[in-house]
């Protein structure tokens, strides 16, 4: 039986361990979150006039990573839009206008100073910094923002880091243990810890099974023991701000069960 324990949560991260799953599971699920979960992204750019100090690819290729807020219940693929049009509508696509001009001191440019005609689909931070401009300098430009997945361009992954690990167990063995203490020296997470009764074990969480404190341990057999269970894993999501962290994980696991059911059925035929 699957079960899942949050350890921590916010609106861009998230700290859970998920138990009754094996290493496919969980990789299977990380790489959905990366590369199948849709988010916004801005796709195309039409520049007006551009006179600051860099061209219009470079303009384009900085604006297309500024991470959007994404709906996904209001928009579409592309690839799965009713419009099935090269150049997308409102069901596909939002657009957004960038306008900036220094008149007589040098003016930086920011995420802040787009302006969506979607209010619901706006750069994450408004502080991210697009280019600086000379005094009078002036760029005008269109951006075109539609949904799209990671596995075919990194500009529209929903998350910036997506990683697991085993559940990790430590155990001292108090018959041998002389509480010399060079275990707890060496551990850099501080997952031991010496008391007048002997070591004690703290922040099991924490343990990175860097096994530093197995080496460390001058008795044979070892008092220390570091292992992990097979079938329980520490998953850590942090968003781009584009979804909130639990619609992330949601999204990926009906994807992945989506994919699991078009399987099924392909073995079915194939009988």
């Amino acid at each position: 039986m699957v079960e899942i324990q949050i350890l921590e949560k916010s609106d861009d991260f998230m700290r859970f361990i998920v138990s009754g799953v094996n290493v496919p599971f969980v990789n299977a699920l990380r790489r959905i979150m990366l590369t199948e979960v849709p988010a916004m992204a801005i796709d195309e750019i039409v520049v007006l006039e551009n006179s600051s100090i860099l061209n219009d690819e470079i303009l384009a290729h900085r604006i297309g990573f500024i991470p959007l807020k994404t709906d996904l219940d209001s928009y579409s693929l592309p690839e799965e839009c009713k419009c099935e049009s090269e150049f997308g509508c409102n069901l596909c696509r939002s657009n957004l206008t960038l306008e900036a001009e220094a008149v007589d001191k040098i003016t930086t440019v920011y995420s802040g100073d787009m302006k969506p005609e979607n209010p619901d689909i706006v750069p994450v931070s408004d502080k991210i910094p697009i280019v600086k401009l000379a005094s009078d300098q002036r760029i005008k430009m269109e951006a075109y923002a539609r949904l799209g997945k990671g596995k075919k361009h990194a500009k529209w992954q929903p998350v910036s880091m997506c990683n697991y690990m085993y559940l990790p167990k430590i155990k001292v063995d108090v018959d041998s243990c002389d509480a010399c203490g060079k275990c707890v020296k060496v551990c850099p997470e501080e997952c031991l810890i010496k008391t007048d009764s002997g070591i004690k074990t703290q922040n099991e969480l924490e343990c990175t099974l860097c096994m530093d404190c197995v080496d460390a341990c001058p008795k044979e057999p070892l008092a220390v023991e570091v292992t992990w269970d097979k079938n329980a894993f520490i998953f850590k999501i942090e968003s781009t701000g584009a979804l909130p962290v639990e619609r992330i994980v949601v999204e990926a696991i009906k994807i992945l069960d989506k994919k699991v059911k078009e399987f099924s059925d392909q073995l079915k035929k194939g009988k």
